[in-house]
């Protein structure tokens, strides 16, 4: 099966294809879609970010993460729920994809707030983030020691026995509102994360929609079924 087949609707088949499944269609293979992948990595980043740069007390860093945790949690319920009820499936797919969107407007404020710059999909340090394919909190950790380090070899700094500094920050181009530091980038790359989950999840939403107009849910299986077993007898 092709990788654009397996994101289709919840991951399990493709639209209109042909099988001899039972009246409970195979699902939850949730944690083979890219977008859960996507959707729990930035979780992962946003638990680290809201510990690093986020004040302990503010109502913001629980918002913060419990926007991100309900992204990944309720792709996962919707995919485990798509077995009985392709309208869960579909609600619960659309609360992941607004929990994420504003997850990523608490990203832009924190930058807006603090004068750092929201990159540009195709500046260098972002399109370097996008060819590592990082699939871990620590490999967008290794992201950031090492564009902290390149900024610093860049203007001539001393380095540190660390790359990471989380309070400085460094001019860029000459530019003072284009100062970059750790919590800058880090915030930057899961933007990045952020967008590619939501474009995975518009995807995935306009399948399952399309799937449920086609196929209709369980309760349509069901009759169709006793319509059958009806026949038969």
């Amino acid at each position: 099966m092709t990788e654009q087949k397996r994101q289709q609707g919840s991951g399990e088949r493709a639209i209109g294809e042909t099988t001899s499944e039972g009246l409970i269609p195979k699902h939850g293979g949730y944690r083979k879609l890219k977008s859960f992948q996507i959707a729990r990595l930035a979780y992962d980043v946003t638990v680290r970010f809201c510990d690093c740069y986020i004040d302990r007390f503010s109502r913001t860093k629980d918002q913060m993460v419990q926007a991100a945790r309900s992204g990944v949690q309720n792709i996962a319920e919707g995919s485990k729920a798509s077995g009985t009820s392709k309208k869960t499936e579909l609600k619960l797919t659309n609360v992941a994809r607004a929990s994420l969107e504003e997850l990523r407007l608490d990203y832009e404020d924190y930058l807006r707030h603090r004068g750092l710059p929201l990159l540009d999909a195709e500046h260098p340090a972002l399109v370097r983030f996008r060819a590592r394919k990082c699939g871990t909190l620590q490999e967008v950790q290794t992201w950031v020691s090492e564009e902290m380090a390149l900024i610093r070899d860049e203007h001539g700094q001393e380095r540190t026995g660390t790359d990471i500094d989380r309070s400085s920050s460094v001019n860029v181009g000459g530019s003072p509102c284009q100062s970059l530091n750790s919590a800058c980038l880090a915030a930057n790359g899961t933007l990045s994360l952020l967008n590619l989950a939501c474009f995975l999840l518009d995807r995935q939403l306009a399948a399952q929609a399309e799937a449920f107009e086609k196929e209709g849910g369980f309760t349509e299986r069901l009759y169709q079924r006793r319509t059958q077993a009806r026949k038969r007898q």
